[in-house]
């Protein structure tokens, strides 16, 4: 039984895929969800910019962050699961970094996250937090990845145990 499921969320197609199952899951368990978004500020250069530029930024960054958390809750919300929200910030970091400390301190039973799939040159120009989590977690992760086919379809779910570190 999952008595407490991690969500990481984005705003993201494939996000909220995970955050369906996750809600899905939570429903028929009776199981407490936390819904995590990063707000990464690694894509600010600050050294060519005012100051007063980059904390606009960074403000705006974190109203959007709050606006991804706020719509993921409300969609569990409407299916009848009251969901707990976090907003982190890196500062260059990975965001797998953040959901694994955010697992380790907060300690669920599962993670369930959307995975973009990617393979190839996109997979390491763009590096997999998906992975890096599998790879690294003490809890079992539940990956959805996003549907290529029809969009009716029920996406693809994979469930990877965690190994033994």
């Amino acid at each position: 039984m999952y008595r407490k499921i991690l969500v990481p969320v984005d705003g993201s197609e494939t996000s909220t895929l995970g955050l369906n199952e996750a809600i899905k899951i939570a429903k028929t368990q009776g199981s407490q969800l936390r819904l995590v978004h990063i707000v990464n500020e690694f894509i600010l250069d600050y050294t060519y910019s005012p100051g007063i530029y980059a904390t606009n930024l960074i403000e705006s960054l974190q109203k959007a962050g709050r606006t991804v958390l706020d719509v993921a809750e409300t969609v569990a919300q409407r299916q009848g699961v009251k969901p707990e929200c976090v907003l982190l910030e890196s500062f260059g970091g990975r965001a797998a970094d953040l959901i694994l400390a955010q697992a380790k301190e907060w300690q669920p039973d599962l993670i369930v996250m959307g995975t973009h799939g990617r393979r190839g040159l996109l997979r390491v120009a763009l590096g997999s937090d998906a992975e890096q989590v599998v790879h690294d977690a003490g809890v079992p992760v539940l990956l959805v990845r996003g549907n290529r086919k029809a969009k009716n379809e029920s996406p693809e779910c994979t469930l990877v145990e965690a190994s033994a570190a």
